[in-house]
């Protein structure tokens, strides 16, 4: 532990949000600088729905605390839930001292001339506003035929002020995921860690259980029913007499068709379902783990405050 003398000089710390579209890779990229898997990641858009807290300490050099958050997108719908999840997003930007801001280098070689349009140059603007020192990340470079693509790109993007760097990385292969972190710490304030060493996230064991079954759900089903799903856990607990995590959940839909496709033919979907969860939650508890998990409709929960905030995802006032 450093002593107080020690506590500041040369030691840097401070928040860091990541923020962009949905499906850039912000989950895959905190995880890759955490080095262990903290925040769900699926093929699908808008995997993240809440803002999760992940502790990155550099012995001797300073404590990254990075803020994985909800992909920000135009609402074309009035669903609550979505508003609620931009809401999260936006927040983060202003209450960190370094915002990460990752793209896609294939949407960056679409327009060399002009490589932020669409809901990234909106992304953009939002940051700028918030005057919040700002780093773009160029994800997924490990997609493009060569890197040579993103070149013209690139120097477009140098011209631009409003970032203080530009670290093309592959969070998914761990490329040049380093380089960034040294960068994300340049930027933070000389300040003592903000939270005990050994502190990965803030986030309850309860909430990691629900968002892993929710993972499966979102890998296992299709079109609108992972977005139509959420996750209580009722019940976690070590049982006394051998150890194993014992947890219940519920798998809330929103209509009853849904609930039969989560369940599937004979039960089948859901025991596969439960199976890849039990999985995953076992490796990231390291302990045996007891899972059972029950489907029931909640009509149109994503629209209705009292069940947003029942799930955790809490509107803005």
């Amino acid at each position: 532990m450093m002593g107080e003398s020690e506590s500041v000089k040369g030691y840097r710390a401070g928040f860091v949000s990541l923020v962009g579209r949905p499906n850039v890779g912000k989950s895959t990229l905190m995880n890759a600088m955490l080095g262990v898997r903290l925040s769900i990641a699926t093929p699908k858009p808008q995997t993240t729905r809440n803002r999760i807290l992940g502790v990155r300490t550099v012995e001797d050099r300073g404590q990254l605390v990075f803020l994985d958050t909800p992909g920000i997108h135009r609402i074309r719908r009035g669903r609550r839930l979505n508003r609620a999840m931009v809401d999260e997003a936006v927040r983060a930007i202003r209450e960190t001292e370094v915002c990460a801001f990752v793209v896609e280098a294939k949407s960056l070689v679409q327009r060399p001339g002009q490589p932020l349009w669409g809901e990234d140059a909106d992304i953009a603007e939002q940051i700028a506003a918030a005057g919040v020192t700002c780093i773009l990340v160029v994800n997924k470079v490990d997609q493009l035929r060569g890197r040579a693509q993103l070149l013209p790109a690139l120097a477009a993007l140098g011209e631009d002020s409003r970032f203080i760097a530009i670290v093309p990385v592959s969070a998914l292969k761990g490329d040049n995921v380093g380089h960034l972190e040294g960068v994300l710490l340049d930027q933070l304030p000389e300040a003592g860690p903000l939270f005990p060493e050994d502190t990965l996230t803030d986030r309850a064991e309860r909430f990691f259980a629900a968002e892993m079954i929710r993972e499966q759900v979102l890998l296992q089903t299709d079109r609108e029913v992972p977005y139509s799903v959420a996750v209580e856990v009722e019940l976690f607990s070590e049982n006394p007499r051998d150890g194993a995590l014992e947890i219940q959940a519920l798998i809330h839909v929103e209509r009853e068709s849904q609930k039969g496709i989560v369940i599937g033919r004979g039960g089948q979907r859901l025991k596969a379902i439960g199976t890849a969860a039990r999985a995953r939650l076992e490796a990231f508890f390291g302990q045996h783990v007891r899972l059972e998990l029950l489907v029931r409709v909640q009509a149109d929960w994503a629209d209705r405050p009292q069940d947003l905030s029942r799930f955790g995802y809490e509107e803005a006032p």
